[in-house]
């Protein structure tokens, strides 16, 4: 039967999952079929997806790609690697979900921001000390490579304006708009949606402070436009930006886009 093994099509006579794995591997080695790890046997079907996994071995490269997406539902790399998607604002929201994208393989990423690593940023964004100083757009497009090497990431250091968003962002699937400032999330929206007619936005608003995780939800107030968020809580004096309550806001916005890059439109 047809069987893809570590993303090659390959024409086995074996019938269980443990044959191939006897066949092309060793006892120890993990079994990943169609993204569930398995711990007993199992039959195979026609087109199924085996994953052979040796511990503690570095795979060839053209393996890897395949072994690190080996965990997803069969067909979605497929769909998710031609997808494109432009993230501005590389804060907190903006970093976590960028490496939330990059994780689940969407094939390529634009990073937009003028802004550099600072001391305070740390309580929340996905950076380091060892980042200080440097470009949010550089620091986080290093992390990438070390996460996904496999997937195109472009860089923009620049303001995101009225003038140049059609500019920046033409081309690209949907924007994340991960701003702070709530007068930068309208003017990218506004902007998105009126000048680039086939882009969807994927927006937040509201993840300050360590209210209930529960409140925050993803809405759809317009056909093109996604909005993640409690929508009350903003940042101010007395109730600053926490990591949970703004990866929740941030997973809420990746999540979203996974669901649009796999032509899901519905919250």
């Amino acid at each position: 039967m047809e069987l893809t093994i570590n993303g090659k099509k390959m024409e086995l006579e074996c019938k269980t999952a443990f044959e191939v794995r006897a066949h092309l591997g060793q006892h120890e080695d993990i079994v990943i079929l169609n993204g569930f790890q398995i711990e007993g046997n199992a039959e195979l079907k026609e087109k199924d997806q085996l994953t052979i996994i040796r511990k503690g071995i570095i795979p060839k490269r053209e393996e890897l790609e395949s072994m690190m997406m080996s965990r997803h539902t069969p067909y979605v790399h497929e769909k998710l690697k031609k997808g494109k998607v432009a993230i501005a604002g590389l804060g907190g929201l903006g970093s976590n979900i960028a490496i939330m994208l990059a994780r689940i393989g969407v094939g390529q990423l634009l990073l937009v921001d003028f802004d550099v690593v600072e001391p305070s940023n740390l309580n929340r964004q996905s950076y380091y000390i060892s980042h200080l100083g440097m470009a949010k757009t550089e620091a986080l497009k290093k992390q990438i490579m070390e996460i996904n090497p496999f997937i195109k990431v472009d860089i923009q250091k620049i303001r995101v304006t009225e003038q140049n968003v059609k500019e920046l962002f033409y081309g690209f699937d949907i924007i994340c708009e991960a701003f702070d400032k709530p007068e930068a999330k309208s003017m990218l929206v506004n902007n998105a949606l009126e000048e680039l007619p086939d882009i969807k936005v994927v927006s937040a608003s509201g993840m300050a402070g360590y209210d209930s995780a529960n409140l925050i939800k993803t809405r759809r107030p317009m056909k093109r436009l996604y909005v993640c968020g409690d929508f009350e809580n903003g940042a101010k004096v007395g109730r600053g930006l926490m990591a949970p309550r703004v990866q929740i806001c941030a997973g809420h916005q990746a999540n979203m886009i996974l669901r649009l890059l796999l032509g899901i439109e519905e919250i």
